[in-house]
């Protein structure tokens, strides 16, 4: 797969390059870099106290509302669709971090289009438009876009992690993913989402009730393995535009706010190790640091082991370095 590299690159082309939303970030201002700061424990429960809430259901319904196939229908689909956009509509497709077989490309395709986040070429051209402009006038969903006071940012986490989508711009396709919109197969695939969203959600539903032979777990697989399964997903990669654009730690030099959050790594699949990712967009993986997970970057290296994929981009350390603010580091 071949991309403009204009899409691609994060790196400041010149001394016109757009400057962030809001104007320069003064130091000290929600910047997050502490796992004990205010503004991380808020976006922390922000996140988190409708999932505890959701999870503390569990118990209460157990018996009659969820069984262990419920909630293992819900894992697998969640990680099938999550690393279907992980590895697939973001590394893959948008930002060409590896070359992938037929076979696979296909399968990244239909497994992306099963987290129901939208069709393939327009979640590709949303992202490619986000990485030319990100933080700054542009940017689809920039969370400094109304300032950088409280009140401003929270209007603005609230845009970045889903108004966004309502808003009437929309990014041209033909411009930004033209090498997706030339391929026929994927061209269908993105084309068919309204299919590829019926089958997302009627297979918890088929599997339970086949297993169970009943229509009580039928329905109690579609709430956890369809409903609660794709919201869940959703708000996890919306966080990824929202919250890792407002806090987190930023080791590497970026020309926008993009930040490490910890405590989203695993339900983002190394998503959330953003601030690798902004400095070196083409990056295979994006937990670069020692105790960094990144299931997406394991999966891609079978694949890479198994034939699959080939020319990965992963990194090394004098790339690494040559994008580190500070101290020397040794890729994981």
């Amino acid at each position: 797969m071949t991309t403009s590299p204009d899409l691609l690159d994060d790196a400041p082309k010149s001394d016109d390059a757009p400057t962030p939303a809001g104007g320069p970030l003064p130091s000290g201002t929600l910047g997050g870099d502490s796992k004990r700061s205010i503004e991380q424990i808020t976006l922390l429960l922000f996140i988190t106290v409708p999932f505890l809430a959701l999870v503390a259901a569990v118990p209460l319904a157990w018996g009659w509302g969820v069984s262990w196939l419920d909630l293992g229908l819900m894992t697998a689909m969640y990680y099938i669709g999550c690393h279907g956009i992980t590895i697939g509509f973001h590394r893959y497709f948008t930002h060409g971090a590896f070359k992938a077989k037929r076979p696979l490309r296909i399968a990244l395709a239909v497994m992306g289009s099963l987290a129901v986040e939208g069709p393939l070429v327009r979640w590709v051209a949303d992202h490619r438009k986000h990485h030319k402009f990100s933080d700054a006038e542009g940017d689809p969903h920039s969370p400094w876009r109304f300032g950088e006071s409280v009140p401003a940012l929270m209007k603005g986490l609230w845009w970045a992690h889903i108004a966004w989508m309502f808003d009437e711009e929309q990014t041209p396709q033909e411009k930004y993913a033209p090498d997706l919109i030339k391929d026929p197969a994927i061209r269908r695939i993105s084309r068919d989402f309204i299919w590829w969203t019926i089958l997302s959600l009627a297979i918890p539903p088929l599997v339970g009730g086949l297993v169970t032979m009943s229509w009580q777990g039928a329905a109690t697989a579609f709430f956890w393995g369809s409903l609660v399964r794709v919201a869940l997903l959703h708000h996890v990669t919306w966080s990824i535009n929202s919250i890792c654009h407002a806090v987190g730690k930023r080791p590497f030099k970026s020309r926008d706010r993009s930040g490490n959050v910890w405590w989203l790594a695993v339900l983002s699949c190394g998503e959330s190790w953003h601030n690798l990712h902004h400095a070196d967009p083409t990056c295979a993986r994006h937990g670069v640091l020692k105790g960094q997970l990144d299931s997406s970057a394991r999966l891609i290296r079978w694949f890479e082991k198994l034939g699959w994929a080939y020319d990965v981009r992963w990194p090394d350390a004098s790339r690494i370095q040559a994008r580190r603010k500070s101290e020397s580091v040794n890729p994981a």
